[in-house]
């Protein structure tokens, strides 16, 4: 009889039925050596790795607050105090980098992109938001903002969170430096929507070596269209 905690094997644990968002073994596979801090016998590890990453990806996945984690997988502070390692560490910063370097490769690019895309998104406001919540008047919401940057195949470049009021073209010039602290100085360009206008945002991209390029999508026609250069 295979006795399993979700796909891993646990000596003295009570076995759990899996939840959909367990780590898969190849998942798993690529993530383990990225967030092995410590020898897996260490005298400090209260819980398996591989439940503790459980707990974590079951939070992200279904949104819920920490403290609603269940009972079944490790407790919620365990996992929480974990995740501010792996954090501080930058073991999922790593993991980004060089699965965006694999993937790129496979698809007959080069290993950093020569351009990225700029865009923000609005979430509504959770408990867990605190007083990092704030207003988002465009989008009518209250809650965080995540602005981010990927390139043109969708690999995520950077990324961080801000209130939803603060206004995107205030956040390029940070952004811009994160995208090229990540590919090495490599990005030359980045497209943004109408949002980004204006010489603030452009000379703030500037300063990092990042040409601004605005699009808009008119009315009545579908796919993006290149503003006029001034």
């Amino acid at each position: 009889m295979d006795l399993r905690v979700g796909n891993d094997q646990v000596a003295g644990m009570t076995i759990r039925k899996p939840y959909p968002s367990d780590v898969s073994d190849e998942e798993w596979a690529l993530v383990a050596p990225y967030l092995t801090l410590l020898p897996e016998q260490a005298g400090q590890r209260e819980h398996s790795l591989r439940e503790v990453f459980n707990g974590l990806r079951y939070v992200v996945k279904t949104g819920a607050p920490w403290r609603w984690m269940p009972n079944d997988l490790p407790p919620w502070a365990a996992v929480y105090q974990q995740t501010q390692r792996w954090l501080a560490a930058g073991c999922f910063k790593a993991l980004a980098e060089d699965l965006r370097t694999v993937l790129r490769l496979a698809a007959g690019r080069k290993a950093q992109p020569s351009a990225a895309i700029l865009d923000s998104r609005t979430l509504r406001s959770t408990p867990e938001s605190g007083e990092r919540a704030g207003y988002d008047g465009a989008r009518r919401k209250k809650g965080s903002k995540l602005h981010l940057a990927v390139d043109t195949l969708g690999h995520l470049l950077a990324l961080h969170v801000t209130p939803a009021s603060v206004d995107d073209r205030a956040e390029v010039g940070r952004l811009a430096q994160a995208v090229q602290s990540s590919t090495g100085q490599s990005i030359d360009l980045a497209y943004v929507d109408q949002g980004y206008t204006g010489r603030k945002a452009a000379d703030a991209a500037k300063a990092h070596g990042i040409e601004l390029e605005v699009i808009k999508l008119p009315e009545a026609k579908r796919g993006f269209v290149l503003l006029p250069r001034r």
